[in-house]
C-alpha cells in the first residue's frame, strides 16, 4: 500500500492542474502600445540676414610701371629714395643726368631758330616789295614766282627750327626723371655714374594711391551680391571686410569693390571681383599697412533678406522639406525654398512661423499627422548633434557669425 502512495500524489496534482486550467478566467489579447518617437527639435526664428560671400586673393598694388630713361647719359644724381622699398611723392626728382649735352644742343636749337626768323622777316619783306611791284606791272611773273617761293621755304624752315627748339627743351627736361605719381619703388638697377641709354629700364615703381584685391567668386554667389554684370547698370557695389594676421596679430581693414573682370573663366566658373583700399600705407591708428603682396580673406557684404531661417542640414527632410512638430505632437510637413547651402548651414524661406519647433532627426517612412515626443537639441559637442538656436546669430559650437544688416563687429583691429 504504502508503494502506490507517490503515484497518487502525482495523479492528484495531474488532476488539481487540469480543473485550474479549465476552470481559470480567459485572458483578452491586447495589441502592444505603439512607440511614440523621441526626435530632436530647434525653435524656428526668422529674422534679417545679411549675407555674406567668402573669398580671398593677394594685395596687389592700383598701377606699376618701369622707370624708363627717355634719354641717353652718364647719371649724376640719384635720389635718397631711390631704393627697393622707398616712398616718393608724385613729381619728385629720382634720377638726374648729366644736363651738358643737351644744354648745347638747345643753344644751337635756339641758334638756328633766330637765323631762320631772321631769313622769314626778309622773305616776307621781299615777298611784300615783289606784290607792290606787281600790282604796277614792274616784275615779271617769275621774279614774283621766286619771291613767294623764298617766303614759303623760310616759313617752313622756321616752323623747323622752333620744332627743334622744342625737342632740346624737352630732352634737356627728361634729363630729370620725376615720379609720376606717389609710389614705392620695387626694384632699382641704377647708381651714380653709371651711363644709361634711351630706353632703357633702371627701376620699378607702384603706386601707393590705393591697392587692390582680386576676389573670385562663384557665379551662384553673385545672387546674394548688389551688383550686376550689365553694361550701364547702376553703380552699386558691395563693402568688403579684408582680414589677414600680420606682425603677429589679426587686422582687418574696409575695402568697397570698385568693378568686375571682364569674364567668367570657363573652368572654375568664378568672376574676379576688384576690390579696392584707399591709401594703404597711410597710418590709421596702431593698424599696420596694408602691404602689397599680403594674402587677405575677404568677406563681401551682400543683401539683406528677410525671413529667413538659418538651420543646419540635418533638419531637411526628403529634398526641400522639412518636418514640424505641431503643438498637439503631431508631424506636419512644409515645403522650404533653399536660398542657399554652404556645408552644414541652410539659409531657407518658408510658410514656418516664430516659434515654431522643427524636427532635427531623421525619421524613416514617416506619415503627417503622425505624434512624437519633442525635445530640445543639446548644443553641438562634436558629436554631430544639432544647435539649440536657429537664427542669425551662428549654429551652435559650428557658429557662423551673421553681422546685422549694416552693422560690423569683428573681433580683430580695424582701419
Amino acid at each position: 500500500m504504502n508503494h502506490l502512495r507517490p503515484i497518487l500524489v502525482i495523479v492528484a496534482g495531474i488532476a488539481l492542474a487540469v480543473a485550474i486550467f479549465t476552470t481559470g478566467p480567459e485572458l483578452d489579447p491586447q495589441p502592444p502600445a505603439p512607440k511614440i518617437p523621441i526626435v530632436r527639435t530647434v525653435e524656428a526664428l526668422p529674422q534679417a540676414i545679411q549675407m555674406t560671400v567668402a573669398a580671398h586673393g593677394v594685395v596687389v598694388p592700383g598701377s606699376e610701371s618701369d622707370l624708363v630713361s627717355e634719354v641717353s647719359g652718364r647719371v649724376e644724381a640719384v635720389a635718397s629714395t631711390m631704393v627697393s622699398g622707398g616712398f616718393f611723392r608724385e613729381g619728385e626728382t629720382l634720377v638726374e643726368l648729366e644736363r651738358i649735352d643737351y644744354e648745347v644742343a638747345l643753344e644751337r636749337a635756339r641758334a638756328r631758330r633766330a637765323t631762320a626768323e631772321t631769313e622769314f622777316d626778309s622773305a616776307k619783306k621781299a615777298h611784300r616789295r615783289s606784290e607792290e611791284l606787281r600790282r604796277s606791272n614792274s616784275v615779271s611773273e617769275s621774279l614774283h614766282d621766286l619771291a613767294v617761293q623764298r617766303l614759303d621755304v623760310a616759313r617752313a624752315s622756321l616752323r623747323e627750327a622752333k620744332a627743334l627748339v622744342e625737342r632740346a627743351e624737352i630732352d634737356l627736361e627728361r634729363t630729370r626723371m620725376r615720379a609720376p605719381y606717389d609710389g614705392r619703388i620695387r626694384s632699382e638697377r641704377v647708381g651714380a655714374g653709371q651711363f644709361v641709354s634711351r630706353g632703357e629700364s633702371i627701376a620699378q615703381l607702384y603706386s601707393v594711391d590705393f591697392a587692390e584685391v582680386r576676389l573670385p567668386v562663384r557665379d551662384e554667389d553673385l545672387a546674394f551680391l548688389p551688383l550686376s554684370l550689365a553694361h550701364g547698370s547702376p553703380a552699386q557695389m558691395p563693402d568688403v571686410v579684408l582680414r589677414a594676421r600680420f606682425a603677429g596679430a589679426e587686422h582687418a581693414w574696409d575695402a568697397v569693390v570698385v568693378r568686375t573682370e571682364g569674364e567668367l573663366d570657363p573652368r572654375t566658373r568664378k568672376v574676379n571681383l576688384v576690390a579696392q583700399v584707399p591709401r594703404p600705407y597711410e597710418p590709421q591708428g596702431d593698424a599696420p599697412p596694408l602691404t602689397v603682396g599680403l594674402f587677405v580673406e575677404a568677406e563681401i557684404l551682400g543683401k539683406t533678406l528677410e525671413d529667413i531661417l538659418v538651420l543646419p542640414r540635418s533638419a531637411l527632410q526628403r529634398g526641400s522639406m522639412v518636418y514640424v512638430v505641431e503643438p498637439n505632437r503631431a508631424l506636419s510637413f512644409r515645403e522650404v525654398e533653399i536660398l542657399r547651402n554652404t556645408g552644414d548651414t541652410l539659409y531657407v524661406r518658408g510658410s514656418i512661423a516664430k516659434g515654431e519647433l522643427i524636427c532635427l532627426s531623421p525619421l524613416r517612412n514617416a506619415i503627417e499627422g503622425q505624434r512624437v515626443q519633442a525635445v530640445a537639441a543639446a548644443s553641438h559637442g562634436g558629436n554631430g548633434d544639432p544647435p539649440d538656436v536657429v537664427g542669425g546669430s551662428g549654429i551652435g559650437g559650428g557658429r557662423i557669425e551673421m553681422p546685422e544688416p549694416g552693422v560690423r563687429t569683428p573681433d580683430v583691429e580695424r582701419r
